[in-house]
């Protein structure tokens, strides 16, 4: 559409009524012809910009100029259209236009949106010989952030030096971004003979270069040298951000220090650095990780007092920490207050506490809680319907799974292989083996690859109807569909054989499955353990147990219960006693304290009084002070 420019209007401002109408051009064109942008015309000219450069470089009064084309280029460039960008330079050179530094730096923030670093470069490299415009430290800057958030760290290095040889002096953001670079690619050593280089260079570095230089230290469990770099800035007259603290916060945080976190926290607000929603967020999530559910919700009513107000975030790492530590019905108060405050929650949310719900059986609150999330028009999606799915199985409530699964397809929410694992095991769990086996067909009809999970439930299920040489089949199918086979997936197997007395072949499995670099762990063993000591075959169970610890897995509970069972059928109390105190030695010589502490508690539980030499190691076992705790709750229990 013609432009009709009146001698009352400047070609500028018509032209920018011109760009505000334009449409996004394709890339696609583009990314196959890159060579070629600048080079070719004639394949592609819209009618606007045919119009301009085909007509009189005079309209009336007024002169095309440089300011024109500045206008057209920083229109195609905002929307991705390289072809025209390619023809406006063509027409610019043609015409002895001067090619300003701006124009270009339009180019390569397109280039950048875009995802092509190579294209940047390309035309860096083609400034000064083809289109006379000298580049300074901005285009160089400007170049290198587009490789640095295409992620080519080493190219991004590569890059920075190569522009040094060419004498080029950096400023602070060159300095942040190569370091940044090499950041994100593990070498901060590397980075920090940068940020060592700086003074040098008289750059002064900034909170985005400490910020930047101690997340990546805190990622290498370096946070000694992080906080440090904290107190250097200071020093240097660099006053610390919230970003610089949130990145230690969070480091501390993910190395279980939160005492120092805490503490960092309150230096924060020392220097008049007030915390903001990541500070609160990192430290609500620290606290979970680490099952302090009671701070966490103490940090949250803190927050809110502080005029903080919540995210999604905050609200579902809470609501996901209660959960964990089955607590759902709490979870519930968090996502009535959540609403309350006038933030919605996500699928997330809802899916983990459906979850919760339904593995503490309350079906009910549940179900109402799935209800309430659709009359407020949250759209389920496939993980959400696999959670509902999988509770109604676990309740036994199968009719109303498959009903879901019908509800979920109608809304164009396709089953995973989740969805159908859940309702395979809901099958088996209610004696329906049939069924199973026809939604194992229909998920493999449908496209959905077993995994691992799905396997073992299949295996599981049958080895659980005595069909062992089945489950023996689909065990020879997973392999040769090159499943990787994992520890449940072991374990299940074994499980079945042990069952169903073939007590020799599970541990002929349990050889290939050391011989194939899968660690059992210590459920691995108790299956054994049982099936073996039911046979009547302790020796073989002891040797077995001295070959697990050897290999680093320590005895839990159910260890202890199944050869005290044994013992205590066969021999005298003193056996079973002698049994536990040579359990207790052999693990405290080998420095796993903690194990010994744990048997030596199940032993006090089952009143069996440690031998003179036993109680000579506790003193060095009770510098643990949880074990100090658990075995005075053994005594108050036992003479209550």
């Amino acid at each position: 559409m013609w432009i009709l420019i009146t001698r009352n209007n400047s070609l500028s401002h018509a032209l920018k009524r011109w760009c505000s109408s334009l449409s996004r051009h394709s890339l696609s064109w583009f990314s196959s012809h890159l060579s070629e942008n600048f080079e070719r015309n004639e394949e592609h000219e819209s009618q606007i910009a045919y119009d301009i450069f085909k007509a009189s470089p005079r309209w009336g009064s007024y002169t095309r100029g440089d300011s024109s084309y500045y206008l057209i280029v920083e229109k195609y460039a905002s929307s991705g259209d390289f072809i025209s960008l390619g023809q406006v330079f063509d027409r610019m050179k043609k015409e002895n236009r001067v090619f300003s530094e701006k124009i270009f730096i339009l180019v390569f923030r397109a280039y950048g949106h875009a995802h092509l670093p190579n294209e940047a470069i390309y035309l860096f490299n083609s400034m000064y010989h083809k289109y006379k415009c000298r580049p300074t430290i901005r285009s160089f800057n400007s170049v290198l952030n587009v490789i640095v958030k295409s992620g080519l760290f080493e190219q991004a290095y590569q890059f920075y030096c190569r522009c040094l040889r060419n004498g080029f002096s950096p400023n602070v953001l060159t300095f942040n971004l190569v370091i940044k670079a090499l950041c994100k690619k593990g070498s901060t050593d590397l980075a920090i003979e940068l940020f060592r280089e700086m003074p040098v260079r008289k750059c002064k570095p900034d909170a985005f270069t400490y910020s930047t230089l101690m997340d990546g230290l805190c990622k290498e469990d370096r946070i000694e040298e992080a906080i440090a770099l904290l107190d250097e800035m200071q020093v240097e007259g660099c006053f610390p951000t919230s970003v610089n603290y949130n990145v230690l916060i969070n480091g501390l945080c993910k190395n279980g220090d939160l005492n120092r976190a805490s503490n960092l926290i309150e230096n924060m607000l020392l220097k008049g650095c007030v915390p903001n929603e990541v500070t609160y967020n990192t430290l609500v999530h620290g606290l979970c990780i680490q099952g302090k559910i009671e701070k966490a919700v103490h940090l949250l009513q803190k927050m809110v007092s502080s005029n903080y107000v919540p995210n999604i975030v905050t609200y579902s790492t809470i609501v996901n920490g209660l959960v964990k530590i089955r607590r759902s019905m709490d979870a519930l108060h968090i996502l009535s207050l959540m609403l309350e405050k006038g933030c919605q929650p996500n699928v997330f949310t809802y899916s983990v506490l459906v979850s919760g719900l339904f593995k503490e059986g309350n079906a009910e609150e549940a179900l109402k809680l799935w209800r309430v999330m659709m009359d407020q028009g949250c759209n389920p999606n496939v993980v959400l319907y696999s959670t509902l799915i999988d509770g109604l199985c676990r309740e036994g409530k199968l009719f109303e799974a498959k009903g879901v699964l019908m509800e979920m397809t109608e809304n164009g929410c396709p089953p995973n292989v989740t969805t159908y694992s859940s309702l395979i095991q809901g099958c088996f769990k209610t004696g329906n083996s049939e069924e199973a086996n026809l939604l194992w067909k229909e998920m493999m009809a449908n496209g959905c690859s077993p995994n691992a999970v799905s396997y073992s439930i299949l295996i599981d299920g049958l080895c659980g109807e005595g069909k062992i040489d089945e489950a023996l089949t689909v065990w020879k199918y997973m392999i040769d569909d090159g499943v990787k086979l994992d520890v449940v997936a072991y374990g299940t197997l074994m499980h079945g054989l042990c069952s169903g007395g073939r007590v020799e072949e599970a541990l002929k499995l349990l050889n290939q499955m050391l011989c194939e670099g899968c660690g059992p762990d210590v459920v691995t063993y108790n299956i054994l353990f049982n099936a073996l000591c039911k046979q009547n075959k302790l020796p073989h169970a002891i040797n077995l147990l001295n070959a697990m610890i050897d290999r680093g897995v320590d005895p839990d509970m159910v260890t202890c219960n199944t050869f005290l069972r044994s013992l205590w059928n066969v021999e005298a109390l003193n056996v079973a006693s002698k049994f536990m105190d040579e359990l207790i030695c052999k693990l405290y010589y080998r420095g796993r304290l903690i194990a010994a502490s744990k048997v030596l508690e199940i032993m006090l539980q089952k009143v069996l009084v440690p031998n003179a030499h036993t109680w000579e190691i506790i003193q060095g076992i009770c510098k643990h002070k949880r074990v100090q705790i658990a075995i005075d709750r053994c005594w108050k229990e036992l003479f209550a």
